[in-house]
């Protein structure tokens, strides 16, 4: 059994910062997929970032670049996403996402987080 366990989500204004947090733990030696997804209201899941945990290579949106980073913590099976720079659009619930091969597409994805919100007040 796969599991993944998001925190760090919440509330802050226009500018501010949040780091979010996801460990996974379980069988997840052929899961070299992780990323993060983000799903607004009445808006398809999109993703945010990805990167695959043996080769590093990553993906990141053309809305977040510059702004957001992606980052893998090996020894403890957790992937972070460092959000600098929010925006009131950033607002959406966000999820964490294990899959074999990873990338951008939802459909790779096997595994996933319950979500976390992360709200951006103007």
């Amino acid at each position: 059994q796969v599991q993944l366990v998001e925190s760090g989500g919440g509330s802050v204004q226009t500018g501010g910062s949040l780091r979010l947090s996801c460990a996974v733990s379980g069988r997840t030696l052929n899961l070299l997929g992780r990323a993060w997804f983000r799903q607004a209201p009445g808006k398809e899941r999109e993703c945010v970032a990805a990167i695959r945990w043996n080769a590093g290579s990553i993906y990141y949106v053309d809305s977040v670049k510059g702004r957001f980073t992606i980052s893998r913590d090996n020894a403890k099976n957790t992937v972070y996403l460092q959000m600098n720079s929010l925006k009131p659009e950033d607002t959406a619930v966000y999820y964490c996402a294990a899959g074999v091969l990873g990338g951008s597409s939802s459909s790779a994805y096997n595994y996933w987080g319950q979500g976390t919100q992360v709200t951006v007040s103007s």
